[in-house]
């Protein structure tokens, strides 16, 4: 059976996500999936940590030191990763958030859309 048009933009982003975050970390998530909900792109991360912060999480000062790296490194580059998501659904991020469990090593973003990507009603980019 084909993909729809929805399951295919929702691989792509996945795996456009996924590469950028290898070129920028140096490895990727083990898995990657994304979800397009109305005017939300949620792409849910598996297998983020890498070895040496897989390490650090074992105590509340390493925990803490994980989630402030990775949140600084997302804002650092905020910018790319919602150029990713717009490129590919031409359609205007408005904003995006992002969050990493140091427990599960899952990270989710979030892209708050310009109009609702199931209806295709998002307003077209110049």
């Amino acid at each position: 059976m084909p993909a729809t048009p929805k399951k295919k933009l929702e691989a792509e982003i996945s795996e456009a996500l996924i590469k950028f975050q290898r070129e920028l970390i140096g490895r990727g998530p083990q898995e990657a999936r994304t979800y397009i909900v109305g005017d939300m792109v949620i792409t849910r991360f598996k297998g983020v940590l890498t070895v040496e912060e897989k390490h650090l999480v074992g105590n509340d000062n390493g925990r803490k030191l994980v989630k402030r790296m990775r949140q600084l490194l997302r804002e650092m580059y905020s910018k790319q990763f919602e150029e990713i998501v717009e490129g590919l659904t031409s359609c205007r991020v408005l904003s995006s958030h992002s969050d990493i469990s140091t427990k599960t090593g899952e990270r989710i973003e979030v892209f708050i859309m310009d109009g609702d990507l199931e209806k295709g009603l998002c307003v077209k980019q110049g």
